[in-house]
């Protein structure tokens, strides 16, 4: 056995052909008992086996070399040799290995990872401090096929051809042909220019043309123009990224091992901007992965993968499909209603509203700003467009939404799925953030559903009832259902609301909430005998919040969210204003980030369990 804690650059660079083979079936094996058993991202993971050992046959992190990974989610063969295997089962588990690139975890995650379209710009820039320091190393990014349809990939590739930094980009291709190779020349001359052999070859034939008096520069210069010419006639592929400043490598086949190392340590000995295009197949080495990627992309505890029936509706078990199905109930009735998604049709439920309305559908790729902005022109235009976005996702349009909708009131409806905690994914997937982010903004309206019926009636109301910018936040899974064993009053707080329900008992405190802790909310002021004020519509505060809570004396706000910035904030904001003698406490995620937990865990963390809630209300926790 190869893999352990103690597995290097030294090692995998000296192995033969065969241990490494040996070394990819010992990592695809690791990674797929990990998975199955805690959940996590299969399909990417099992895909990029080869590609990991050769990166780290070619590039020493060990030895000032830098190897980062975009999005993150396919890094897991990256941890296990870079001496975490004995840790490795703690994957995604509270206080465990995080399930995306953390420098925090280990010096070898040169770079936090968890969004996509990120990895060039780190990359060039930690190539270039590496450069202006004169330190030596190399750096690596891998940017998957995907990451091409985010924006800001060709924001850095237009600078980072630039640089004289030793910047290694590899482009895994695994599912989207980027390039055209046409005729038996075209392969020949793609597999001439991915060995050393070729690149020695052609600086000591420029160094000595160069070296010949009068003649050898003129010669040099034609020399170039004819290999361009000949080029852009037979070998199109490379013509964007050369175009752009970068050296094209490829295509290399992304499971053999030799090509690949091959061509990673010519792109490594050229030291300057080079493309190795790979490609890969998703789930390699595992017969339903490689079926279906999509499906096995991200697998739950157990190896479950997520199934999605489009062809019918069904009683939902998500969020995602509860609101998947009513927008496609909508979109029946009005042919006004356009959908749009960020590279996630299934995650976020669309596939219902694309199978029926596929004219009205619009897949943007990962491109969340893009996917704002397109929504206000269609709403310019007179349609009413939802798009339909993770909340950690949707803060990467914060400027389209201030600047392109709400500064002229256009009406665009967001649908902010996995919203609150999410678990395992850890702190760059948490949605705490969209509710501070989106209440900044003027002429915004937020609803905060509890319950599926509830949440299908506050999509009605935001996309025909508002103005402005309009969002329904939801959470990731299913509702927390209040069963017919609970006493009358907790069923009765469950029940669809519209702007708030309220509960008056004459106590002297009151608890107030809003989304799926609601229930948690509920039994705890059954049990303790508190008021409770649950809010549906949280920005802004629904006529007469204040003047309820105004009249105790103690109000405890529970918030899955973050403190700064949130409704708790706001409504003691509002009762200071209103000269209110009320004592305000706001139980929330207060100055950090959350850490990788089950949902459950994280509720515990943060007082937000329906005990922790009791014992609050009951003044025995500070």
């Amino acid at each position: 056995m190869y893999l352990s804690d103690d597995i290097n650059h030294d090692k995998i660079s000296k192995m033969t052909l065969p241990q490494l083979k040996r070394l990819c079936k010992e990592l695809r094996g690791c990674i797929l008992h990990t998975t199955m058993k805690n959940g996590g991202h299969l399909s990417s993971n099992l895909g990029t086996v080869e590609l990991t050992v050769a990166l780290h046959s070619v590039f020493d992190v060990g030895g000032g070399d830098k190897i980062l990974w975009d999005v993150g989610h396919q890094s897991y063969a990256h941890k296990l040799l870079t001496g975490r295997y004995s840790r490795f089962e703690s994957l995604r588990k509270k206080d465990g290995l995080s399930g995306f690139q953390r420098h925090s975890e280990s010096d070898a995650d040169a770079f936090v990872s968890g969004h996509s379209s990120t990895s060039v710009s780190a990359a060039y820039g930690i190539s270039e401090a590496m450069r202006l320091k004169g330190e030596s190393g190399a750096v690596a990014a891998v940017v998957g096929d995907g990451a091409l349809t985010g924006g800001m990939v060709y924001e850095a590739l237009n600078n980072a051809g630039k640089t004289a930094s030793n910047l290694t980009l590899v482009l895994n291709d695994n599912a989207m042909s980027i390039s055209k190779n046409r005729g038996a020349l075209a392969r020949y001359l793609s597999h001439i220019r991915s060995t050393k052999k070729y690149y020695r070859a052609k600086e000591h034939v420029k160094t000595a043309l160069s070296a010949i008096p009068v003649v050898g520069k003129p010669i040099e210069e034609m020399i170039t123009d004819v290999k361009r010419l000949l080029k852009q006639s037979l070998y199109d592929s490379s013509n964007l990224f050369e175009n752009l400043g970068f050296t094209y490598i490829g295509p290399v086949n992304g499971h053999d091992l030799e090509d690949l190392i091959e061509a990673l340590s010519v792109a490594k000995y050229v030291n300057r901007p080079c493309i190795v295009h790979v490609f890969t197949k998703k789930g390699k080495g595992f017969k339903p992965a490689e079926e279906n990627p999509g499906k096995y992309h991200a697998i739950s505890k157990g190896g479950a993968a997520v199934e999605y029936n489009s062809d019918e509706f069904f009683a939902p078990r998500t969020y995602s499909e509860a609101f998947g199905q009513e927008l496609a109930r909508i979109g029946k009735n009005d042919r006004r209603i356009c959908a749009i998604t960020a590279a996630m049709k299934y995650a976020v439920g669309l596939n219902y509203f694309k199978d029926f309305f596929p004219s009205r559908f619009y897949d943007a790729g990962i491109a969340e700003q893009h996917s704002v902005t397109f929504a206000a022109g269609l709403s310019a235009g007179g349609m009413l467009p939802v798009f339909a976005v993770y909340s950690t996702f949707l803060q990467r349009g914060f400027d389209q939404i201030l600047h392109d909708c709400a500064i002229e009131n256009t009406h665009i409806t967001l649908a902010i799925d996995r919203a609150g905690f999410v678990g395992e994914d850890g702190e760059t997937h948490q949605g705490i953030f969209d509710v501070p982010m989106l209440r900044a903004i003027p002429n915004t309206t937020i609803f905060a559903p509890a319950s599926f019926e509830e949440l299908r009636r506050c999509l009605r109301r935001a996309i025909y009832d508002t103005e402005g910018v309009a969002a329904v936040r939801y959470p990731k899974g299913g509702e927390f259902a209040s069963s017919d064993n609970n006493p009358e009053s907790i069923r009765e707080a469950m029940r669809p609301s519209e702007d708030y329900f309220y509960s008056g008992k004459n106590s002297a405190v009151l608890a107030v909430t809003y989304g799926r802790i609601s229930l948690n909310c509920a039994v705890a002021c059954e049990r303790s005998k508190a008021d409770l004020l649950r809010l549906v519509r949280i920005n802004p505060l629904p006529d007469g919040v204040i003047e309820i809570a105004g009249k105790y004396d103690r109000v405890v706000f529970f918030e899955e969210g973050s403190e700064s910035g949130g409704v708790g904030e706001n409504l003691a904001v509002k009762l200071v204003g209103e000269k209110c003698d009320t004592k305000v406490e706001i139980v929330a995620v207060s100055g950090e980030f959350v850490p990788a937990a089950t949902v459950e865990e994280q509720f515990d963390m943060y007082g937000l369990s329906a005990k922790q809630m009791t014992d609050r209300l009951n003044n025995n926790a500070n």
